[in-house]
Order: structure tokens, then C-alpha cells, then sequence
């Protein structure tokens, strides 16, 4: 499949000679490692990529295409150098020209609970940055992308996007790309041994009379083994110290002994639904994944490889395929994935992103005007404790009994949800091309442990955007709750734990004292307390609102009557770099009592979720002086989830019966408390490199994008898409 010559009048190559004499010797030093690397795999023949062959391409404008990959400190991306190689080869086979480079990726699973998290969401931005640096500096023409996870799909998706359009607005030749995600890894599993070791831990609990310590390992226990669960025993175990139940010595022997049995020597895409896996699924909904390449259990062979460079020989010079257009082609089909997938929270605010890099007009509203359009059924019985991880859907579609996220796409259409059929992908040819050959694309012909459903588990799922009084914007991750579970929350009243960042809330979750030190300090007022029961669980009113305080608040928890809103500000884009509140999370999940109590509110970000609702992405943020920095332990929330809604509530009313909402006058009363608290705020702000915070951005409900790129994206997407053998819609 040979590739044709760029159609553009600019190839600096030709016009510029330095260029012509430093990267030949890059090309052959590429192909020349990729041979060594593959020769035992893969027959590569006679090497005939001379310096004056390399010249001769690079002087009749050949595609230059750039394999971007990723750092191998990241698990994902240990096996690039193979993928590379089987490129490199392929793309000079075909006739173009091979370039390769690598975006440093940063582990959110290493960063947990460091200040590295404070620069996890600015890397997706850096990342971007450092790819239009490369792309634009080198002039290539497109690209072949290793994906991992975390940041780098969507920086590097919205980096493509963004040099296809400002190539297109010179008059260019379209940027063209293909994705090819790194394989899922496989989850660990806890040695015999430890297993043992482990279930004498609770077996001890039990026996003291720790019954919710005996619980919580256990739960761990049934999980498979990742980076996400070890944090899960970490905090259960360190309850367990706590208790004089084991020593601190035993734990750390156990959280080695796990910590080493976890991952693969070839590494991968953590098997769990998070960001990493999220972004491969809406990448592939975004129609920028070849099939061969989609779910993989191993790093991609040759012929995989092989399979999805070819295709690019269609798409090269045709504005159809450039990478901006089937971002914005496919925007509609990529919302309704993610939803019926349940993805990661985090991935609405990139995909606002991308569109934005892309030149589109674009924002949360706009995304979740999309996203209930049509409602989106709950697709997707993914679990990690009963054999339906990642991994499990990749070794299906490895099988061939399922094709992914084809057959995703071909449920929701058969579910009645309008899929845009008529869309381009990278496989050179439109959704409706490729659904046209039936084979396995029913997700019924998964007879065991189906991940992809044919008929859903209930009728919506996805992220949701809240409002409130207090606040503009917020996200939910409905779809990680089951209904049970929803309901357990949605129109409950909720005090708020407030803590002013996520270093204090840490340190009070971990805390296997919480509740009993609420009780006693009589935190939330008995008047509060006897108004919740009548509003939450009104069948309970009469026999328990005349019991004593600590009588009602043990049976307030007890019938799980008691609803508590952990608020933890302080941790916007702005404030500090917008890290993810996965470890008080997981510290509220290893704890059985406190799990069903709480939901979780801040303007820091999520990439998974807790037994109550997970809220975040709160603009405006605290230090921005949104209704979040005003809020304070006792404060009443009612949380209305399904319709959209949480609110601050006025107490007095409350104490009376009444759900009357009132943020004006507390915010007016608490200005002295507000300036105290953005003070600090501002000193905490130094523990960010100041070459890395985030300033001259928007918002998370617009991207957390640089202002330029959000004061460019003038286009619309509804009517500037080009679709195959189409014009533009609307001309």
C-alpha cells in the first residue's frame, strides 16, 4: 500500500536544505534500531534506506510521519520500542518517511497522595504543547500515536487536532493520524500466602471485635490485584494498626509482598475502568483507533501494526480524514460511548478540550446537551471482582467474540440511541461501512461473563452536570452507582465535613475514629439531627426523634439515615493544579461504615468513585471565589442528584420541616471566613512549581484550556464537519 505524495505546497524540505542534511542520519539510525529490534519476529529483507533515499523522500514532499510514543517510566508505554520498530519499517515500506519521538507521561497512580498530582492535569496541556512544538519545528505531516494512559491520549489527541486546524487555516495539507493503544494489563493476583496472612488479619479482627476491619479486608481481598486496590489495603490495614491488631511492621511487609505481585514485566493499561481504558474507549469512539489495534492482551504484532498504517494511504491529503475534522465528526458517538461505558469522570472537561484544540465552539453544556439528548442505557457490566475487567473484554475481543467498541456502538444503535453512522474513521471508511460486516458485532455472542450488553442494566448512564446555589457547574458519575445505591442519596439532606484541602481531609479519613470523635463533639446539632430523620426517612420519625443524641445519631447510622457531604475546596486548577481526590476516596471506600454515609463534593477532579456520589470539577473554584469556599462543617446540602441539583439550605427553616435554599445571606456572613481561607490557599499554592500552575486558563466546565486556544475556537460543529463524498452541512 503505497502511499501518495503531500498535496501542499509547502515542504521545507525541498525549500530549505538544513533540514535535508540533519534528519536523514534519524530516519536511518530509526529504521536501523527497528530492524534489530524485530528481526527475530518479523523478516525485514535488505535494508535500502540509504541517506540519499531518505533525502530523495524528504525532497518530493513523501509523508513524514512521526511515531509519537510515550515514557517508559509509565507502565504503558515499556513495550513502545516494539511497537515503534514494526511502524517505523512499515511507514518506509510504504513509502513514507519514519520520524519517532517520545512525550514525557506522567503515572497518576505514582503521583497519588504526592505533589505530583498537582501537575497531572497541567501535563495534558504541557503534553500538547510539546507535541504542536515537534510536529510544527519538524514539519510532519502525520502520525502514528502509541496511547497510554492517564493525560497523554487526550493532550496528544487535542495536539493533533489543534495542528490540523491551524495547518488547514494556511492553506496546508490536512494533519492525518492513527491511534494505537498499548495493550491491557493483566491484573495481579495476591500471592497464596499473603492471601492466608490477609484472611488471618480479619480473622484477628473478628476476634477482637473489629467486625468492620474483618470486612473491609475481605472486600480488598475480592478484587483483582492493581495499583488502585493496593491503596484500598493500605487503608484498612493502617485502621488495623491503629487497633492494635497487627503491628505497622506487618503492614509494610504486606503492602510489599502486594505491591510486587501486581503488575505484568510487559506492563499496559491498568485493567480497571479509569482514565487509561476510558480514553481508549472514547478515542476508538472518536473513530481515531484502528479495530486491529482497539483491545489487546499483548503488545500489537507486526501484522496489527501493519494493518492500521495501511489505511492511511486513503486518508492522506483529504480534509475528511484530517485529525480535527473526526474529532468533531465523530463528537456525538464518542459522548454516548463514554456514557454507555461508564467512563472516568475526568475525561468530560479533555473532551471539551479537544474539541476547543480543535477550533470548535465547545463546553460542558454543550456535552451534556449531547449526552441527554437521547438517553443513554447503562451498556457496560464491567466489574473488578467478578471477572469482567478490561483485561476480560480484551481477551474477548482478542478471541474474536467481540469487537469492542464496534459492538458497543452497534448496542447503542440497537437500543435506539442515534449513532452518527455516516462519520469518517481511520480505517479510511465510515461507521456504517464498518458495521456493515456482522461478524461477532452482537454483543450476544459473548455467552460467558458478557462486559458489552445487549440489553442494558437500566435505562441511563453516563456523567451528569449539576447546579446549585451555590455554585455554577459540577459532575457526577451516576453510572458508577447502582440504582440501589442512588437511591440511598438522591433527595437525601447531607451535612457537610469540611476540609479546606485534601492533605486535612487525608488525614481525617484515615482516622478510624471519625464518627465516634462526631458523636461525642456533637459536631452536627441535635435540632439537625431530628430534622434529617423526618426528611430522609420519614417512616423512621416517630420512634427515633425523641431518643438522646448519641441513642439517635447510632441509629441515624445504623439505619443509614445519617448523610454526610465530605467537602474538600482548595483543589481547583487555579488553587493547585486540579489533582484528583482518589486517595480520600479510597480511604472513605476501605471504610464499610463511613462509605454509606458519604458523598464527596470539591473542585478537584475523579477518575473513579465512592459508594455515595462522587462530585467534582466545582467551578467556580474556591480561590476563584465560588460558593464552595463559603460552605463549613453543619452546613445542609440537599442533594437532588437525579434532577441535577444540590443546594445549600437555610437551617432555621429546616429545623421547622421545610427545604427553603439560601447560600445569599451565608455568603454575606461569612466574607472574614471566606478572605481567611483564600489566604492560605494562596501560601499552599507555592507547594506548585510556579513554571507548572495553571494560570491564563478556563474553567473546568470549559476545558482547563489556554485562553488563545478557547478564544480561537470560533467553529461550529454541528455545521463546519466535512462527512465522506459530502460538503460541509449547512452549504
Amino acid at each position: 500500500m503505497i502511499y501518495p505524495r503531500i498535496d501542499s505546497r509547502v515542504n521545507p524540505y525541498r525549500d530549505n536544505v538544513q533540514g535535508k542534511a540533519n534528519e536523514p542520519i534519524t530516519v536511518a539510525g530509526l529504521l536501523d534500531r527497528a530492524k534489530q529490534i524485530v528481526q527475530s519476529h518479523y523478516p525485514v529483507g535488505t535494508p535500502d534506506w540509504t541517506l540519499e533515499e531518505i533525502y530523495n523522500r524528504l525532497e518530493e514532499n513523501a509523508p513524514r510521519i512521526a511515531i509519537i510514543g510515550g515514557s517508559a517510566d509509565h507502565p504503558a508505554h515499556i513495550m513502545d520500542y516494539q511497537t515503534s520498530a514494526y511502524a517505523a519499517l512499515h511507514i518506509w515500506k510504504n513509502g513514507g518517511v519514519p520520524f519517532s519521538f517520545s512525550t514525557p507521561v506522567m503515572c497518576d497512580g505514582t503521583a497519588q497522595s504526592n505533589q505530583g498530582m498537582s501537575y497531572s492535569l497541567q501535563s495534558r496541556n504541557a503534553v500538547a504543547q510539546m507535541v504542536v512544538n515537534q510536529l510544527e519545528a519538524h514539519s510532519y505531516h502525520g502520525a502514528f500515536v502509541i496511547q497510554g494512559c492517564d493525560k497523554q491520549p487526550l493532550g496528544v489527541v487535542s495536539a493533533l487536532a489543534h495542528v490540523d486546524r491551524v495547518r488547514r487555516m494556511r492553506g496546508e495539507a490536512p494533519f492525518f493520524a492513527t491511534f494505537a493503544p498499548a495493550h491491557v494489563l493483566q491484573g495481579g493476583t495476591i500471592p497464596a500466602e499473603v492471601y492466608q496472612e490477609l484472611e488471618e488479619v480479619a480473622k484477628q479482627a473478628e476476634a477482637g471485635g473489629e467486625t468492620d476491619i474483618a470486612y473491609d479486608v475481605r472486600d480488598a481481598m475480592a478484587y483483582i490485584l492493581q495499583c488502585t486496590s493496593n491503596t484500598a489495603f493500605q487503608g484498612v490495614l493502617t485502621r488495623a494498626v491503629e487497633r492494635g491488631i497487627i503491628s505497622k511492621a506487618k503492614q509494610k511487609a504486606l503492602e510489599k509482598r502486594l505491591a510486587v505481585a501486581t503488575c505484568d514485566g510487559k506492563g499496559g493499561v491498568c485493567a480497571f475502568n479509569g482514565t487509561g481504558n476510558s480514553s481508549r474507549h472514547l478515542v476508538a469512539g472518536l473513530g481515531l483507533i484502528h479495530p486491529r489495534l482497539e483491545l489487546l492482551t499483548a503488545p500489537p504484532t507486526a501484522e496489527q501494526v501493519q494493518a492500521a498504517l495501511d489505511c492511511l494511504a486513503t486518508m492522506i491529503n483529504d480534509p475528511v480524514y484530517g485529525v480535527a475534522n473526526l474529532v468533531a465528526a465523530n463528537i456525538r458517538n464518542a459522548v454516548r460511548i463514554h456514557s454507555a461505558s461508564g467512563g472516568s469522570t475526568n475525561l468530560v472537561m479533555h473532551l471539551v478540550a479537544a474539541m476547543l484544540y480543535g477550533g470548535y465552539k465547545f463546553s460542558l453544556h454543550d456535552l451534556d446537551e449531547i449526552h441527554h439528548q437521547y438517553p443513554i442505557p447503562d451498556l457496560f457490566d464491567y466489574s473488578l471482582t467478578e471477572g469482567r475487567d478490561i483485561f476480560a473484554l480484551a481477551s474477548q475481543c482478542c478471541s474474536g467474540t467481540s469487537r469492542g467498541m464496534e459492538t458497543l456502538f452497534y448496542e447503542l444503535l440497537e437500543n435506539g440511541v442515534p449513532m452518527d453512522v455516516d462519520a469518517p474513521t481511520v480505517t479510511g471508511t465510515t461507521w456504517r461501512q464498518r458495521l456493515a460486516d456482522r461478524r461477532s458485532l452482537s454483543a450476544e455472542n459473548v455467552r460467558h461473563n458478557p462486559i458489552i450488553l445487549a440489553k442494558p442494566r437500566r435505562s441511563f448512564s453516563g456523567v451528569d452536570v449539576l447546579t446549585g446555589n451555590f455554585f455554577e457547574t459540577a459532575v457526577v458519575k451516576i453510572s458508577g452507582m447502582p440504582t440501589h445505591q442512588l437511591e440511598q442519596f438522591d433527595e437525601k439532606v447531607a451535612f457537610v465535613l469540611y476540609f479546606e484541602n485534601e492533605h486535612a481531609a487525608n488525614d481525617s479519613l484515615l482516622d478510624a475514629d471519625l464518627i465516634d470523635r462526631l458523636k461525642r463533639a456533637q459536631v452536627f446539632p441535635y435540632a439537625h439531627l431530628q430534622s434529617m430523620v423526618r426528611c430522609n426517612c420519614p417512616q423512621e420519625y416517630a420512634s427515633l426523634h425523641a431518643l438522646e443524641y448519641e441513642q439517635l445519631f447510632e441509629a441515624m447510622l445504623a439505619k443509614e439515615i445519617l448523610k454526610v457531604a465530605v467537602v474538600i475546596a482548595g483543589q481547583g486548577p487555579v488553587a493547585y493544579g486540579m489533582p484528583e481526590m482518589f486517595t480520600p476516596m479510597q480511604h472513605i471506600n476501605a471504610n464499610r461504615q463511613l462509605k454509606r454515609l458519604v458523598t464527596v463534593i470539591s473542585d478537584g477532579r475523579y477518575s473513579g468513585v465512592t459508594y455515595g456520589a462522587a462530585i467534582g470539577h466545582m467551578t467556580p473554584e474556591a480561590i476563584e471565589g465560588g460558593g464552595i469556599l463559603y460552605l463549613q462543617t453543619g452546613d445542609l446540602l440537599h442533594l437532588r442528584l437525579r434532577k441535577g441539583e444540590i443546594h445549600l439550605l437555610d437551617e432555621q427553616a429546616f429545623r421547622r420541616g421545610e427545604l427553603v435554599c439560601e447560600f445569599a445571606a451565608v455568603k454575606a456572613a461569612r466574607k472574614a471566613l471566606a478572605e481567611q481561607r483564600l489566604s492560605a490557599m494562596k501560601r499552599r499554592q507555592r507547594d506548585v512549581a510556579a513554571s507548572n500552575r495553571i494560570y491564563g486558563h478556563t474553567d473546568a466546565a470549559n476545558g482547563v484550556v489556554p485562553i488563545p486556544i478557547y478564544e480561537e475556537a470560533v467553529l461550529d460543529y454541528r455545521t463546519a464537519v466535512v462527512y465522506p463524498d459530502k460538503s460541509p452541512e449547512g452549504e
